[in-house]
C-alpha cells in the first residue's frame, strides 16, 4: 500500500495560489508556476506563481505607495490595535484549517499543533502581543545638554518597506514574528513565503485582508530564491530585509544590503548544545533532547539542541533515554493523530542528512540507532529514522555543522570548564540548554554560554521575549520590544522655545 494525502487535499478544497499585489490576487506576468510535491508522498499538491522581477517590482512599488501616500503609517494607534487583534482572533478561529494546510505544505503532523511553538496559538499570541506596542512607540524628552531654552527629543517612526522572507519549517510562528511587529510599527510589507510552505501562508494573508489591512500594506510574492527572492532582497525601494533561513542566503542578503544600506534582521540557524550534569533528571534530559531533534519537525528546526554534551558519570543513562525516544518515533500520514514526526522537506535535504550520517560513522562516531530509511508505504517519502551518535568528538562534522535533520551527536565532558569550552566551540550561537538542579551552577553556566537563548531544564519560545543568536546565528532579535523597535527609525528633534541659537 502506498501512502497518499490526496484525499486530504480534496477535503481542504485546496486552490492553486496567486500573488497579492496592491490588494489584487493575480498570476505571475510570465505565467510561470511552481508545482509543490508533498514530502511524505511525492504527490503533486498544487501550484502557485513564480514571481519574476517585474512582479516583485510591482509588489514593492505597491508597498512603497502604501507607505509614502497611504494611511497605515499615520493611522491612529487605536485602528492599528483593532486590526492586529482582529488578526489574532481570526487565526484562532481558523486554526484547524491552517494546521491542515501546513500538513499539506511541509508534512508536519497535526499532532505537532499541540506544541506551542509550532501552533497557530503562538502566531495569534504574537499578533496580540505586538498590538500592545502600537501606542507605546514613544521616544524621550531630554534636558538640553548645554542649557538654554529648547527641547531635545526623540521620536520612533516606521522604517518603511519591509521584505519579509519566511522559511518553510515554522510558517505560523515566523509569519507572525515578522509581520506583527512590522505592521504594529506602521511599516508596509512584501512577503515571500518558502516555496515549500506557501499555501498556509497565503491563507493567513487572506485573514489579514479580512481583518482590515488596507490594500498595498501587505503584498505577497511566491516562488523560489531565484528569481523571486533575489529580486526582492536587491530591490532599491526596500528599506529593510527580515530573513530566517540558511547562513549562505543570510550572507547574500548582507552583501546585497550594502548597495542601499538596507536594515537587516537575520536568523541563520544554529548548532545548539544541551549540557547535562549528573544532578539533573538525566532520563528527562535524554528524552527531551532527543525529542527536539526527532518529534514534530524531524530536527528541521534552527534552535534544535542537536549536540548533547553529557557528563561522563551519566553518559550511558542519557544514551539509554535518548535511544528510547529515537526508536519510538512514528511516521506516516501527517493527518493521522498517531503520527509524531514529519519527513524531510525535499529529496535534496534527505540526501544531505544521509550524507552527514555516513560522515559520522566514517569519522569514528558510534551509531547507536537509526540513520536508515524506512521501506514499505513510506518508501516514496523523504523519511529517515532518527540517528543517535555516541562517542562524538566535537571537531567532527556532525558536531560542528547544522544538519537540519533527526541527528543527535552526544559528546562526553568531565567538568564545567570543559562543558563551556565544548559548548562555545562552534560558529553558531542561537540557543543552548542546561540540565541541572543546582541553581548557582545554572546561572553560572548561563552567563558563560555564548547563545541568544539559554533554557534551564526546558526550552520555550515566547512572543514577548527576544529570540536571535550570537556569532554566525544572525543579526538582531525577533520577539518583544526589541523586535518592534527593529522596524523603526529613531529621529532626534530639536525645538527652540526662544530666540536662542541652538
Amino acid at each position: 500500500m502506498t501512502l497518499t494525502v490526496r484525499s486530504h487535499r480534496e477535503a481542504a478544497a485546496l486552490k492553486d495560489g496567486l500573488l497579492l499585489i496592491d490588494g489584487r490576487w493575480r498570476p505571475a506576468e510570465s505565467g510561470a508556476t511552481w508545482t509543490h510535491h508533498h514530502p511524505a508522498t511525492a504527490e503533486a499538491i498544487g501550484e502557485f506563481p513564480v514571481a519574476g522581477a517585474a512582479d516583485v517590482d510591482a509588489a514593492v512599488r505597491a508597498a512603497r505607495r502604501a507607505f509614502d501616500e497611504g494611511t497605515w503609517p499615520h493611522v491612529r494607534a487605536g485602528e492599528r490595535v483593532r486590526v492586529l487583534r482582529a488578526v489574532a482572533d481570526l487565526l484562532r478561529d481558523n486554526a484547524d484549517e491552517l494546521r491542515g494546510l501546513q500538513a499539506l505544505d511541509n508534512g508536519v503532523p497535526l499532532s505537532f499543533g499541540g506544541v506551542y511553538a509550532g501552533s497557530v496559538d503562538v502566531a495569534a499570541d504574537t499578533f496580540e502581543h505586538h498590538a500592545g506596542w502600537v501606542d507605546k512607540a514613544g521616544g524621550e524628552t531630554l534636558p538640553p545638554y548645554q542649557g538654554g531654552d529648547h527641547l531635545a527629543m526623540t521620536l520612533r517612526e516606521p522604517v518603511g518597506v519591509v521584505a519579509a522572507v519566511l522559511p518553510w519549517n515554522a510558517p505560523f510562528l515566523l509569519f507572525a514574528q515578522k509581520l506583527a511587529p512590522a505592521l504594529a510599527a506602521g511599516c508596509t510589507v512584501v512577503l515571500k513565503p518558502s516555496e515549500y510552505a506557501s499555501f498556509s501562508v497565503l491563507r493567513m494573508v487572506e485573514l489579514l485582508q479580512e481583518a482590515g489591512i488596507p490594500d498595498g500594506v501587505v503584498n505577497v510574492v511566491t516562488g523560489p530564491g531565484d528569481p523571486t527572492g533575489e529580486a526582492l532582497i536587491t530591490h532599491a525601494q526596500v528599506d529593510k530585509v527580515s530573513f530566517t533561513g540558511s547562513r549562505d542566503v543570510g550572507r547574500r542578503i548582507v552583501r546585497a544590503s550594502a548597495d542601499t544600506m538596507k536594515r537587516v534582521s537575520l536568523e541563520l540557524g544554529g548548532k545548539s548544545p544541551a549540557v547535562v550534569f549528573p544532578d539533573s533528571d538525566v532520563a528527562l534530559a535524554g528524552m527531551t533532547t532527543m525529542g527536539m531533534v526527532t518529534l514534530g519537525l524531524s530536527g528541521q528546526a534552527c534552535v534544535a539542541h542537536s549536540r548533547a554534551l553529557v557528563h561522563r558519570d551519566v553518559y550511558d543513562e542519557f544514551l539509554g533515554a535518548a535511544q528510547m525516544i529515537a526508536d519510538s518515533v512514528t511516521y506516516g500520514d501527517p493527518f493521522d493523530a498517531s503520527v509524531q514526526s514529519s519527513p524531510l522537506i525535499n529529496a535534496r535535504q534527505l540526501e544531505r542528512v544521509l550524507g552527514y550520517i555516513s560522515a559520522g560513522t566514517d569519522q569514528g562516531a558510534r551509531l547507536v540507532t537509526g540513520g536508515n530509511r524506512p521501506d514499505g508505504e513510506l518508501a516514496a517519502g523523504n523519511f529517515v529514522r532518527p540517528a543517535l551518535f555516541a562517542d562524538v568528538d566535537n571537531s567532527m562534522a556532525i558536531a560542528q555543522e547544522e544538519i537540519f535533520g533527526p541527528v543527535l551527536s552526544v559528546v562526553p565532558f568531565s567538568d564545567e570548564d570543559e562543558a563551556v569550552r565544548l559548548a562555545n566551540d562552534t560558529e553558531y550561537g542561537l540557543g543552548a540548554g542546561l540540565y541541572t538542579n543546582d541553581a548557582r551552577r545554572a546561572f553560572r553556566m548561563a552567563k558563560r554560554l555564548r547563545a541568544g537563548t539559554v533554557g534551564i531544564n526546558g526550552f520555550q519560545v515566547e512572543p514577548h521575549l527576544p529570540f536571535g543568536g550570537y556569532k554566525q546565528s544572525g543579526l538582531g532579535r525577533e520577539g518583544g520590544r526589541s523586535s518592534f523597535e527593529a522596524y523603526t527609525e529613531l529621529k532626534t528633534v530639536l525645538l527652540p522655545l526662544s530666540d536662542e541659537v541652538i
